[in-house]
């Protein structure tokens, strides 16, 4: 509007401008509203959550400034295009609203194990506003965030998700028929020779998820010990002023995480007309479904180049995240994790859907897939591989099964789910031990844990001069009886 122009160098150059201006603001701004206001408002929250259900107390961690702050702060985080996602920041949110709640009834705020119950059930709620999966999020209270979780806290978490479902449902947010956020809709089944690519997809996700968490955790620890801690907002600024240089040439990492993560488990319509869907045009259509599948056919060029796109946002994301997750901002690792594992799902669903369109008269896919239909779906792998790089960084088993069926609508696809997520667990348990949340729970004890080694070592020294100062008395205390007798 401003140039008279939409494309051109001087367009292109005007628009490149506005978008890291407008993302180095909201990033300083998002840090020093937490920095000044509310400290604890940085962070996934999931962390220092499951601290306090295991029967630590941090004070105003869950206290109105925290909640309003961070509420606040999240939607900047988001829009200054940081590698992060709002649903682990959503679950610290959901369980500042149950502790304000909770000091309404004294029966639960005078008892500490109540409040804790009540937490689980506002943590499950955080998981259900968060994706719009309330039965999943009962299960990831149950597997990640609680340490006691009776039958009682089962049925109350489940009805404080319903009740977060329902209320989601109401307000529409994603003005689609659907509350879920990435709904996909597939009429082409998996077959069982695709096991082989989804097990792949689980391997790639186990080894993403434990490079990423070493080298995350070295980073934070490098960041707690030493200046680099001391300048925050400095931080951030870099940070965010790197994420937007590189990410706007990229017209995969231009947009948010969530949006590419919706336009890669979606299937290519003949009203569908980007890069990831220029397939031959003689490809046969239904043309009474404008957003039906399209036949398996040849890749043009828009989807060769839609591909070498990915592998650079795929690497462009599993690297910048490992410096943006932890930093002084709401942060969260759902939808990151998520974005890398999506785009190499449609890497290797475009690969195997060519794969199957070249050898198409081969005996093995006539007898598996009819010729007059299709018989790869790339929006499949993009979804398990979406299930994969989040199983592997969170080690999540069940509960993430649950939630990527909830968020997608594909429960067909459970199989495949399962032994992706399966598959990463055990590769990333192979490299290392424990997913990201506990690995930042105990860093949050890693401070505190030299000072408790050193006051150990004072009290082991003070402990033996005692015993040589008792030893030494037991020793020569009848020579010293001696003497003064004399």
């Amino acid at each position: 509007i401003i140039l008279d122009q939409e494309s051109g160098a001087a367009a292109y150059t005007f628009n490149y401008f506005v978008y890291v201006a407008v993302a180095v603001f909201f990033g300083t701004v998002c840090v020093w509203l937490v920095r000044t206001f509310a400290p604890y408002a940085c962070g996934s929250g999931i962390p220092e959550v499951k601290t306090i259900l295991s029967g630590f107390v941090i004070h105003g961690y869950l206290g109105l400034r925290t909640l309003l702050i961070k509420s606040l702060t999240i939607m900047m985080a988001v829009a200054a295009g940081l590698s992060l996602g709002k649903e682990g920041p959503l679950v610290h949110v959901a369980c500042c609203c149950g502790n304000i709640f909770v000091r309404l009834f004294p029966k639960y705020n005078r008892n500490e194990a109540k409040k804790r119950e009540v937490l689980s059930a506002a943590s499950a709620a955080g998981v259900s506003v968060a994706f719009g999966a309330p039965t999943g999020g009962v299960l990831f209270s149950l597997e990640e965030v609680s340490y006691y979780f009776p039958h009682k806290t089962m049925w109350r978490s489940f009805f404080s998700a319903l009740v977060a479902a329902f209320v989601l449902q109401y307000m529409h947010p994603y003005q689609t028929d659907h509350v879920v956020m990435f709904y996909a809709n597939y009429t082409t089944p998996w077959h069982f020779f695709e096991l082989v690519p989804f097990i792949f997809l689980g391997i790639f996700g186990g080894v993403y998820g434990a490079i990423f968490i070493k080298c995350n955790l070295k980073w934070c620890k490098l960041r707690k010990s030493t200046a680099l801690g001391r300048y925050p907002i400095l931080e951030v600024f870099v940070v965010t002023l790197i994420t937007a240089l590189c990410a706007y040439p990229n017209e995969y990492t231009r947009i948010g995480a969530s949006e590419l993560i919706a336009m890669l488990v979606k299937s290519c319509g003949p009203a569908d007309h980007h890069n990831l869907c220029d397939y031959n045009s003689s490809a046969t259509r239904n043309v009474n479904d404008r957003y039906g599948p399209v036949e398996d056919s040849k890749a043009e060029s828009g989807v060769m180049h839609s591909l070498w796109m990915l592998t650079l946002a795929m690497i462009f994301k599993g690297f910048i995240t490992i410096f943006t997750f932890g930093m002084k901002v709401p942060s969260g690792l759902f939808i990151p994790s998520m974005a890398v594992g999506a785009c190499i799902g449609r890497i290797v669903g475009v690969g195997m859907q060519q794969l199957a369109w070249y050898y198409r008269d081969s005996g093995f896919f006539m007898y598996f897939c009819p010729t007059s239909a299709g018989c790869i779906e790339p929006g499949l792998y993009a979804m398990v591989g979406a299930a994969a790089g989040l199983g592997g960084v969170t080690r999540m088993t069940v509960s993430l099964v649950v939630i990527m069926f909830e968020l997608t609508g594909g429960l067909i696809y459970i199989v495949p789910l399962m032994v992706a997520i399966m598959t990463s667990k055990w590769v990333g348990d192979a490299f290392g031990q424990g997913g990201m949340y506990p690995v930042h729970f105990s860093l949050l004890f890693f401070c505190c844990g030299s000072c408790w080694s050193l006051s150990l070592s004072h009290s082991l020294s003070l402990s033996l001069s005692l015993f040589l100062s008792f030893f030494l008395y037991y020793l020569f205390s009848p020579s010293i009886s001696f003497f003064f007798s004399l």
